[in-house]
């Protein structure tokens, strides 16, 4: 029975997962859109401009390793809620802490590599990057997917921490 409880909850981990994972990513492509002053980026990677393929596919990288987090933090809430009882108040406070926990880390994420953008924006005032990545300025690109992905590991290295926290 215990091997069916635990099947149950892992397939209830694994949805939630690829849920996130879906909304995550298109939260992240959005934003992106957001900040890319007046380009078409549907268009840019429509037309094969490698330079914008490879910041979008930074964006979703640097997404996927927060959600990573995330998601291994709400498997130890399921976890902690399951050892508590999934339908007690601790149980369900556990889970809810946990799933707080990622949508704060997706958001952070997010929020961090807006930030980053817009830092790197200012501190190379000679490159307008955006406009270099309109052109397939793919060193232009490459600089700006480190700096997504490095925040982004630096993001999870803080919701490592909080999942340690919690449990």
């Amino acid at each position: 029975m215990m091997i069916l409880v635990n099947a149950a909850v892992g397939i209830i981990q694994l949805i939630i997962a690829v849920i996130l994972a879906v909304v995550a990513l298109y939260i992240g492509f959005s934003v992106f859109g957001k900040i890319t002053k007046d380009v078409d980026e549907q268009k840019e990677l429509a037309k094969g401009n490698v330079a914008f393929g490879i910041i979008v596919a930074a964006i979703f990288i640097a997404i996927a390793v927060v959600v990573q987090s995330g998601v291994a933090g709400i498997s130890v809430g399921i976890g902690k809620a399951s050892a508590l009882g999934l339908t007690s108040v601790d149980g369900l406070i556990a889970i809810t802490v946990a799933i707080i926990q990622l949508v704060l880390g997706v958001l952070l994420a997010i929020g961090a590599i807006y930030l980053a953008l817009n830092i790197l924006d200012k501190l190379t005032k000679g490159v307008e990057e955006f406009e270099e990545l309109k052109k397939g300025n793919v060193a232009v690109a490459l600089e700006m997917a480190g700096v997504i992905i490095a925040v982004a590991l630096i993001i999870q290295s803080g919701i490592v921490g909080i999942t340690t926290a919690l449990a």
